[in-house]
């Protein structure tokens, strides 16, 4: 009797064990920098995963949030912990571009999509190798520039200097104003370069000041963005400063202070989401965010890299179904799935941006993901 029930409670063990599969937590990791020169950026990114639903399409959510010192190292070490040890199945960022870039072969290694908040292209581009595995929200640089460079040229301007990190994020962006100047038929008059921990760029502002260029272009982002403005102000620039969405944020202004008045950028709509023409695209989105960010974290508050990893969570919750379809939870056949549903689940309007994804674009934004604002009273204000 015993031969026969045996087999009998290992069958019904076996089922009741499969509902418990199928309802695996899906666990969600974060690397952000929440120290060092990205803090202002991943901050607020924290502080927006703290609002995420812990739930999607039935299954639970667990979030795992690392820091990385915007340390390229500690990035990739955190990622591979969030990969090997959390086994997670999706991962939000990094912050910036060197750590973004920097987790990309273990991306790829492992088969883990992220979604990285920072800016260049270059974490997307080519879309081959770890680059498969990887999505970017920020519009790409050659879109953040052809906005102001056109109020520039509309506005008398022929010439531009440029100061900008020493990094594969501001490389990125001098590559785009070549790019996009040369199509406008303007004058780059010189770049210059410096570093995230840099506290003067005394030198580089008077080296660009000595070619009297009509606007000079900062490709910085966060809290050291502030360092050029102040520099440039101090030195009574007389052109116009053109900044990149990079600063969107509340801490840039608090730091450039006064000195940030009448420095212009195309942003992402949600820094300027209650000015929006009520049919813009993007300002029902913008608003979702803002309200429910600013009603925990306070007034004025709203910030790009915030809206960026909400973003990140939608698309992330809108593949959730399609790859359920395909497989369990915590399997390299659901991140694979993952990633597939992102890539052709269609059009997704967050508060940043709106996304349409495809294998071959990894960032799927368009003109409507945009719009042209100015400081102002130590605000950011819309420009039509």
């Amino acid at each position: 009797m015993l031969r026969h029930t045996l087999p009998r409670l290992a069958a019904l063990a076996t089922l009741l064990a499969m509902p418990v599969a199928a309802h695996a937590d899906i666990t969600v990791g974060a690397v952000l920098s929440l120290t060092g020169g990205g803090a202002s950026l991943g901050i607020p990114q924290r502080n927006t995963i703290e609002l995420l639903p812990r739930e999607v399409a039935g299954q639970k959510i667990r979030y795992v949030i690392l820091d990385d010192g915007t340390d390229s190292t500690k990035a990739v070490q955190a990622f591979q912990k969030l990969v090997n040890e959390e086994k997670v199945d999706f991962i939000i960022g990094p912050s910036v571009t060197p750590t973004s870039l920097a987790v990309l072969e273990s991306a790829g290694a492992s088969g883990t999509p992220m979604v990285s908040t920072a800016g260049s292209q270059s974490v997307i581009e080519p879309p081959t190798g770890g680059r498969r595995w990887a999505f970017k929200l920020a519009s790409p640089e050659s879109a953040m520039l052809a906005v102001p460079l056109d109020y520039m040229k509309a506005h008398g301007g022929k010439t531009i200097g440029a100061i900008a990190f020493a990094t594969a994020f501001g490389d990125a962006f001098t590559a785009a104003l070549e790019s996009e100047g040369a199509k406008r038929s303007l004058k780059i008059t010189g770049v210059e370069k410096f570093n995230l921990n840099d506290t003067s760029v005394t030198p580089q502002a008077l080296k660009l000041m000595a070619a009297k260029p009509d606007a000079i272009f900062m490709a910085t982002s966060g809290t050291p963005g502030a360092l050029p403005v102040i520099e440039l102000r101090n030195r009574n620039f007389p052109g116009l400063l053109i900044a990149n969405q990079g600063v969107a944020n509340p801490d840039f202004l608090r730091v450039a202070g006064k000195a940030a008045e009448g420095v212009v950028l195309a942003s992402s709509p949600v820094a300027v989401a209650e000015q929006l023409p009520a049919n813009h695209p993007m300002r029902d989105g913008a608003m979702a965010f803002v309200n429910v960010y600013e009603a925990k974290w306070g007034a004025n508050t709203r910030n790009l890299f915030g809206a960026t990893t909400w973003d990140a969570y939608l698309l992330f919750a809108a593949a959730v179904p399609t790859a359920l379809k395909v497989a369990q939870p915590g399997t390299a056949a659901f991140r694979t799935a993952l990633r597939d549903a992102m890539e052709t689940g269609g059009e997704v309007k967050g508060s940043a941006g709106i996304y349409k994804m495809t294998p071959t674009d990894h960032n799927g934004t368009d003109n409507r993901s945009l719009v042209m604002v100015v400081v102002k009273d130590g605000l950011w204000k819309y420009l039509p």
